[in-house]
């Protein structure tokens, strides 16, 4: 990590009372400097109780995009515009429109991996931490579209018995992994334990011993220090898994074509780096912007999620 740049951006972080939240897939020297790495569900919560001016977002733009949502008066930056997201795009607000008044009377979960048009079409926004139990908080004779991820979908119909109308999109960085290349690499690395994310494919998934969310990774792995594991979600959770667990080996899952470290790595999350970190930060731009009118009825079915979220006392 550059130190100088680093320090730069600590002390520019505390003249302007900004806070810097990062994904698990952005680059180790982004997540080092951050004051928060956490999966979606995470960073939505931090977002909605910041009490900073500032929220330096290190992830993509839907990302950014619900921390504006949650916080209107504050500014929102993004170190790069172009950290999109190939799942979000993947739902295109006019289509996805047309295809919810195709099917009235259904209840629409959207994956908060989605732009704000999107969620402004929804009743309720889970992510891959609480996907499970937003669904089943819907009555049972209620018909639901889930939307964007048609992986995550099929995942939620298997564990919960739920018939869903399922949109096609999905994420290219989970569908890139290898079946025949994952097998032949368990049985090089015997005792070894698969994990995965849910947004991969069903193929995949059932040769996983555990299946979550990049955060119920981490913690799965850390209740089992020792262990070997195979890791089929986005490289970039390798280096939190590291430094919660030194002891366990971990291996990223292959793909099918071969790349620089033969694993999964997202592209979009990637063209965030420490110096637009901390351009961004110095220049308060690219800021994200979001309509009041969209950012109004985006909040309700993000609210929804985190009411829903908060254990009751």
């Amino acid at each position: 990590m550059d130190v100088d740049l680093k320090n730069k951006i600590l002390k520019l972080k505390a003249k302007k009372n900004a806070v810097i939240l990062a994904h698990y897939y952005q680059r180790p020297e982004i997540q080092e400097i951050a004051d928060y790495v956490g999966d979606s569900f995470g960073l939505s919560q931090k977002a909605a109780t910041t009490d900073a001016d500032i929220i330096v977002f290190a992830g993509v733009h839907f990302m950014a995009e619900t921390a504006k949502i949650l916080n209107p008066t504050k500014k929102v930056v993004l170190p790069d515009l172009n950290a999109g997201c190939s799942l979000a795009d993947s739902c295109p607000p006019d289509t996805f429109g047309d295809f919810v008044a195709a099917h009235p009377n259904h209840v629409v979960i959207t994956y908060i991996n989605c732009s704000a048009e999107i969620k402004t079409m929804s009743d309720l926004v889970c992510t891959s931490s609480n996907a499970l139990k937003m669904v089943n908080s819907v009555p049972k004779g209620k018909p639901i579209i889930f939307a964007p991820d048609k992986n995550l979908g099929k995942y939620i119909i298997k564990q919960t018995g739920r018939k869903m109308l399922l949109w096609d999109g999905s994420c290219v960085v989970h569908e890139a992994f290898c079946i025949d290349k994952l097998l032949d690499l368990y049985q090089k690395n015997p005792g070894a334990v698969i994990i995965a994310h849910p947004e991969s494919e069903e193929h995949i998934l059932k040769t996983a011993s555990y299946i979550g969310s990049t955060a119920g990774m981490i913690n799965y792995v850390k209740e089992h220090p020792d262990t070997k594991f195979i890791v089929a979600t986005e490289a970039g959770i390798l280096h939190e898994m590291k430094k919660e667990v030194p002891n366990a080996q971990l291996i990223p899952a292959p793909i099918q074509e071969d790349n620089t470290c033969a694993c999964s790595e997202c592209a979009f999350m990637k063209v965030n780096t420490l110096q637009k970190l901390y351009d961004c930060l110095n220049n308060e731009n690219p800021e994200i912007i979001v309509p009041e009118n969209i950012r109004a009825k985006a909040l309700q079915p993000i609210e929804r999620m985190l009411q829903l979220s908060t254990p009751q006392v």
